[in-house]
């Protein structure tokens, strides 16, 4: 097995002692290292393979002016400009097998930042001393990072420290010897990316077997808010041929601060690439309203609450959110590159709108449906099914759809 390219980020002024040993761990195991340094303070123990000076001259300023900055958010920022910058060069050099951050929460944060620009499937690794809960969140996003909890200060070179450092070697050397290289992570001809959740089971099994049953290769993404933006974020790396959003509802909670809140991107990535898209509304009506919802007095106070569990309960959205969520999710479909077509049931929009459920109101779902028509592009079709979105008939049409317009594509190729 041939030596791989490691990626060590860190500040070699305040953990250089710690650095130096991970970096020399790792060329232990038979790996080169590239370290980064983002130093801002004192001078280094050791000089980097890439200097804060190289970086913050890659992010638009010399050294001595961040170093001057009062504002230390704007000197992070600058900084992680620079350190992105070289990264991207590092990667089209085919240099980053694979890339480990070691620090304190503020160097985890950046790591997290400057991780975002390493492709899916290059290991990943952020290794901090304070992995709160709170934090993790935000060093996760939608990427697909792995966090070791030092538990131990790195404070010099202790027993415990050596420890934890040894085993973040061992971690990130055995992670990147298994990884294939970013470049030949493929995915077969016709891989379909779906989105699903509990309310929609019924109907995602039965569009995965229908198109698997067609020959196609199906990657579900439970839409709960993270995993759509990694999909997003899979679409725009060049990876399935198409999708089945079967509930893009994390649209309109991103607008209402909801619990599955998709993120700004939502709904994008596959419109910038051109490849098909058939969109179901599944949950777009209705949104949570349990103790875990940050907004929940807002609609928790409305007339229809179903609960679920006891960390959740639903509602809908009233015809307000509806209109100004339609617009929303027309303006992102309109700058569509490729096929668009939107299928909609009329018996309700997922098992928790079924006829009989409290929340079932499709008059109130029209509101929608008028509202997204009146704003969408003309070529962008609205097909309606009279069935609930549970139904097999359903599923039905959705991949019958989605194969008419992946034909159609094919042929135009």
């Amino acid at each position: 097995m041939g030596a791989k390219n490691i990626v060590v980020i860190g500040t070699l002024d305040t953990k250089g002692e710690q650095i130096l040993f991970l970096k020399n761990s790792i060329k232990q195991r038979g790996h080169e290292t590239i370290v980064v340094d983002l130093s801002m303070g004192s001078t280094p123990l050791f000089r980097g393979d890439i200097t804060p000076e190289e970086i913050s001259q890659a992010g638009g300023k010399n050294f001595e002016q961040i170093r001057a900055l009062r504002d230390r958010s704007s000197a992070m920022q600058i900084m992680e400009t620079g350190v992105i910058k070289r990264i991207r060069e590092l990667i089209l050099a085919k240099k980053v097998d694979g890339i480990i951050a070691i620090g304190g929460v503020t160097l985890a944060l950046m790591g997290s930042h400057i991780m975002k620009a390493v492709p899916f499937g290059v290991p990943k690794i952020i290794v901090c001393p304070a992995a709160m809960p709170s934090y993790v969140a935000e060093w996760f996003d939608s990427m697909d990072i792995s966090v070791m909890q030092s538990i131990v200060d790195f404070a010099g070179l202790n027993d415990l420290v050596k420890s934890a450092l040894t085993r973040a070697a061992g971690m990130i050397c055995g992670m990147t010897e298994e990884a294939l290289p970013s470049d030949a992570l493929k995915l077969p001809n016709g891989s379909i990316a779906i989105t699903q959740f509990g309310f929609s089971e019924n109907c995602a099994k039965h569009v995965r077997q229908y198109l698997e049953e067609r020959g196609y290769t199906v990657y579900p993404f439970h839409a709960q808010g993270i995993s759509e933006r990694a999909m997003e974020d899979l679409i725009a790396q060049g990876f399935f041929d198409g999708v089945i959003d079967i509930v893009p509802a994390g649209v309109i909670e991103e607008i209402f601060e909801g619990n599955r809140a998709a993120g700004p991107e939502r709904l994008e990535a596959a419109g910038r690439r051109g490849i098909p898209q058939v969109i179901a509304p599944c949950a777009i009506n209705i949104t949570d309203c349990g103790p875990t919802r940050k907004n929940k007095e807002k609609y928790a106070s409305r007339e229809k609450v179903q609960k679920i569990d006891d960390l959740r309960s639903a509602t809908r959205f009233n015809s307000e959110e509806l209109r100004i969520g339609a617009k929303v999710y027309a303006e992102k479909l309109n700058k569509s590159k490729g096929q668009v077509s939107i299928l909609i049931p009329l018996r309700g929009w997922s098992s928790n709108d079924q006829e009989g459920s409290i929340l079932y109101n499709p008059k109130e779902d029209m509101i929608f449906i008028d509202e997204l028509r009146r704003n969408l592009r003309p070529e962008i079709e609205i097909e309606e099914v009279d069935c609930n979105l549970e139904d097999p008939k359903f599923a039905i049409a959705l991949v019958e759809k989605f194969e008419f317009l992946y034909k159609k594509l094919e042929r135009t190729q």
